[in-house]
């Protein structure tokens, strides 16, 4: 049966700095929960708190309702797989995904049943004679989650699972991973400084930024909808463009919209690339284009409005003809698809 996880307010201090402060979210049973921000936000060291290695200054961490903050990690049935994959390369692939078995005391035969069904669970039932050195990365990292789903977790932990592959196999495993999970039903908790690798597989993401978070929400809500301006950084290029809003219209020397809602005062419009069309419609802003870059299915054009530089990604047609660098063109923002921050 999946699991809730809730985290109470936890907050983690090391020495005099505090590594997490006043941390609180609820990860639904089955979910796919991303932890998403830079090195040092704390995501990890939260992880590892869920997991046990740890325990927090403040706050509590529940599994299904059970206060389990105060438990050893053998106590508190998770799973965790490591960013390192931590497989030990004097034993075959079998004997690594058994070691949990054997420390648990469970029977030859069950131990022999469960390596291969969860081998065969992940696709290297054919492989559970060979060692650690003889299989790729991404054969590495599949031993690695089999030897954690084999004890039957309440939970599955992931810590940068995939950072250690080149990025096309990133690309497939995270597909598998995400796959495997639904099969499974299990409630996963998924860290990554990847964006996109977080918008592929999460149900919904936890930002964090210094030790807090951010904002929590699916991927299309923190990308279209962000809450601060350091979420619409981290989700992907996007203008932020500071200046005022006045009865109804925001303000920003040579760039102008109307039809934003929002009490008047200082403003900033965050405001994703696609979402900004040239020549079409009444201009917000006349811009010159300071350059051009082909990007396959867009083309990334950087444009000065005033004292602005905006990127604009257009979609690539063979019959669409690219505007020069040096050429004055018209900015056309829709205001629905802006997002108000203060």
């Amino acid at each position: 049966m999946a699991r809730r996880v809730t985290i109470d307010r936890v907050s983690f201090h090391y020495g005099s700095g505090a590594v997490l402060e006043d941390v609180s979210v609820e990860i639904e049973p089955g979910e796919f929960f991303a932890l998403l921000g830079p090195s040092g936000s704390g995501k990890t060291t939260l992880l590892r708190l869920i997991a046990g290695f740890g325990a927090p200054s403040s706050g509590a961490i529940q599994v299904d309702g059970r206060d389990v903050t105060a438990l050893p990690p053998w106590q508190r049935n998770v799973g965790m797989v490591f960013q390192s994959y931590a497989l030990w390369p004097h034993m075959s692939v079998a004997r690594n995904v058994a070691f949990g078995l054997e420390r648990r005391g469970f029977a030859r035969a069950d131990i022999a049943r469960k390596v291969e069904a969860a081998l065969d669970l992940v696709g290297l039932g054919a492989f559970a004679a060979r060692y650690p050195a003889q299989l790729s990365g991404g054969q590495q990292q599949r031993v690695a989650l089999a030897r954690t789903l084999v004890i039957e977790p309440d939970v599955l932990l992931l810590d940068e699972p995939l950072s250690n592959l080149d990025a096309r196999l990133r690309v497939d495993m995270r597909g598998e991973l995400k796959n495997l999970q639904r099969k499974l039903g299990i409630t996963t908790v998924y860290v990554t400084h990847d964006q996109e690798e977080a918008n592929a597989v999460a149900d919904r993401i936890a930002v964090l930024d210094r030790g807090r978070i951010q904002q929590v929400g699916r991927p299309v809500e923190l990308y279209d909808r962000p809450a601060t301006r350091f979420v619409a950084n981290f989700l992907g290029t996007v203008n932020l463009i500071e200046g005022r809003i006045e009865n109804g219209r925001f303000v920003a020397g040579e760039f102008t919209l109307d039809g934003i809602d929002g009490a008047a005062g200082p403003a900033c419009l965050s405001i994703r690339p696609q979402n900004i069309s040239l020549g079409a419609g009444p201009a917000t802003a006349a811009a010159t284009v300071s350059s051009r870059e082909f990007l396959g299915s867009i083309t990334r054009y950087r444009l000065r409005a005033g004292l602005h530089d905006i990127v604009v990604d257009v979609p690539h047609r063979p019959d669409r003809a690219d505007h020069a660098v040096g050429a004055e063109v018209s900015l056309f923002v829709d205001p629905r698809h802006v997002t108000v921050l203060r």
